[in-house]
């Protein structure tokens, strides 16, 4: 039997991730900050991390994935590559999935705010670093452009470098989360649906919308 709730989070919680990606990320951007590491760090590990420890059912996060991956390569105009970002994005999710589920995590009620803040650190390097490799691996593919092994090489060092900011953040939002959640905010029976499908509709319809407009000017 399908789970209509387990559907509908992951289609918010992935279009609340797409929207930040193609909007906030595009500010971020334009201002020349971090962009890559503030959005993986911030809204794509405090979003999954919310997802997780609220439904705590394996498979959410690669779902969340695939819907802000799909919606960050409907809006190709705000800046960077948006093949490689909506591949990030999905692949993202996917290594949150496997690392959570890897490590039996949604068996544990507790966890101390050492191993929380141990855990934003792994979790948040590993998944960064990880999507970062594979959009240089698969982008060249899929663009024709071919793969190269000692490209990859060339650029490791700094790609496994620019994952120590996103580990300090995952450090402080992994926590943060898990206090949040600890405030038992819940929305009632009644209005779950209502506002997960009015939430979806209005990410989508402003990153659309932005495109179109784009395109229209």
């Amino acid at each position: 039997m399908i789970d209509k709730k387990f559907i509908a989070g992951i289609i918010v919680f992935g279009s609340l991730w797409g929207f930040a990606e193609c909007i906030i990320g595009s500010f971020l951007r334009d201002a020349d900050l971090p962009a890559g590491a503030l959005m993986t760090g911030i809204f794509a590990i405090g979003l999954m991390t919310l997802s997780r420890v609220s439904f705590r059912k394996p498979g959410m996060q690669t779902g969340i994935g695939l819907v802000a991956g799909s919606l960050r390569f409907f809006n190709p105009f705000f800046g960077g590559c948006f093949i490689c970002s909506a591949i990030a994005i999905m692949v993202e999710g996917f290594l949150f999935d496997l690392i959570w589920t890897g490590l039996a995590l949604d068996s544990k009620k507790t966890l101390s705010l050492t191993i929380q803040a141990s855990l934003g650190i792994t979790t948040s390097y590993l998944v960064y670093v990880g999507g970062y490799i594979t959009t240089q691996i698969l982008t060249p593919l899929l663009s024709s452009a071919g793969f190269y092994v000692e490209n990859l090489i060339v650029f490791l060092p700094q790609i496994l470098a620019s994952g120590l900011l996103v580990a300090l953040i995952g450090s402080v939002c992994i926590p943060t989360v898990f206090r949040i959640k600890q405030l038992n905010i819940a929305l009632q029976e009644r209005l779950f649906y209502p506002v997960t499908i009015g939430i979806s509709v209005l990410c989508w319809f402003i990153v659309i919308g932005n495109t179109l407009l784009i395109m229209w000017l």
